[in-house]
């Protein structure tokens, strides 16, 4: 990378990082790394970033390391008023202390994830967008870890804040297919997030253009082919790429649930036997309060083979809405069971011990939900 003088003009991209000239004590340490190998140049003459440490708004010199100085030019990098030229130079230099970094940052950005600290999660992801702005698997990580964190507020019972994650999930999935070529793991994970959210017909279209990559020069691993495969052919042999399920959910989902329901009815007399139809229509009905027909709606949906932990949950809300404190119990326990840290689910639970008088138990339950959700409105109620 050829020698050059850094523009006078740049600004630290926050408010903790300073840059300064590359000291005495380093400048050896700066010169043996410049070698033909990593095709890399160091020019003692261009200043570094160091971000200070927390609660400092000078630098010591004396405490300068490593770390501060590649955590500020990581930030700096990650900035987008970062001029093209200043972001490459220190793109090259991170990669060239650190060239194992998109491995570690990787690693460090999924267990963050897991461990349900989203935030920071998403700015290490932030970290590596900038040192690889061109990585298809960055892009991936980044909306899988928006569509989990959406995940985890919907099932918090935070459905208007998970509803915006949800969208941001969108959006990064819309980067990942527009790449050329086109990034196989990225049309596999699109496909499901679109199942997530209904909308079949462009779940069919991602996995159908996954398969189409099977001519192409890297084969797919057969266990994903075979599934994207097998959910190609029942999206189409159960009609759920049909456009009215889709607007029936979108209507539904944006609040219209009239308009939401009308959709979904034409689509049932069509396909009567659909159990993900039977239960949009049993989403609407509940969101209307119609507690009698959404318990009708979603047990046809049970029936038709919609057995899972969302129908039972649902069908509980409205059964116990109805009084029947027994039967609610029933699902709830068997939705648990399949969803174990639900909180929707206990905290059902909670309000369900709460109607029956058992004020123990629910505070048993509404401890549980606190515990994985600590800001839960219904479980902070209880104790308030």
């Amino acid at each position: 990378m050829p020698r050059r003088r850094r523009k006078n003009s740049m600004e630290a991209a926050r408010s903790n990082i300073v840059f300064l000239s590359v000291p005495e004590s380093l400048r050896g340490q700066f010169e043996s790394m410049s070698h033909e190998e990593t095709d890399f140049s160091i020019d003692p003459a261009i200043p570094i970033p160091v971000e200070l440490p927390p609660g400092e708004s000078r630098l010591d010199l004396e405490q300068l390391s490593w770390e501060m100085i590649l955590s500020g030019m990581i930030r700096v990098v990650a900035d987008p008023s970062i001029s093209a030229e200043d972001a490459d130079y220190y793109r090259h230099f991170i990669l060239a202390v650190k060239p194992d970094i998109l491995e570690e940052f990787t690693e460090a950005a999924i267990l963050k994830a897991r461990n349900g600290d989203y935030d920071l999660a998403l700015e290490i992801i932030g970290a590596l967008r900038g040192l690889f702005p061109a990585s298809p698997e960055v892009l991936l990580n980044r909306a899988l870890i928006l569509e989990n964190r959406a995940a985890a507020l919907e099932q918090s019972g935070r459905e208007e804040t998970a509803e915006t994650e949800y969208e941001r999930a969108h959006q990064a999935y819309r980067e990942l297919l527009a790449l050329r070529p086109p990034f196989p793991d990225g049309l596999f994970n699109a496909g499901f997030f679109y199942m997530q959210r209904q909308n079949f017909l462009k779940a069919r279209d991602c996995f159908s253009s996954y398969l189409a990559l099977e001519e192409g020069p890297a084969p797919l691993p057969r266990d994903k082919r075979d599934k994207a495969r097998g959910i190609v052919k029942e999206i189409e042999s159960r009609n759920l790429d049909d456009e009215l399920f889709r607007e029936a959910y979108d209507f539904i989902r944006l609040g219209e649930e009239q308009k939401g329901l009308e959709k979904i009815r034409v689509f049932l007399e069509q396909h009567p036997r659909v159990w993900n139809a039977w239960f949009i229509l049993g989403w609407g009905l509940r969101r209307l309060s119609r507690w009698e027909d959404a318990a009708a709606a979603f047990t046809g949906a049970l029936e038709l083979g919609g057995d899972n932990s969302d129908t039972r949950n649902e069908l509980a809300i409205c059964l116990m809405e109805q009084g029947n404190l027994k039967d609610a119990r029933k699902h709830l326990e068997a939705a648990l069971r399949e969803e174990p840290e639900n909180v929707k689910i206990i905290s059902n639970l909670g309000v369900l011990a709460m109607r029956n008088g058992e004020d123990d138990e629910a505070a048993a339950f509404f401890r549980t939900v606190l515990e994985l959700e600590p800001e839960d409105p219904v479980a902070l109620e209880f104790f308030s």
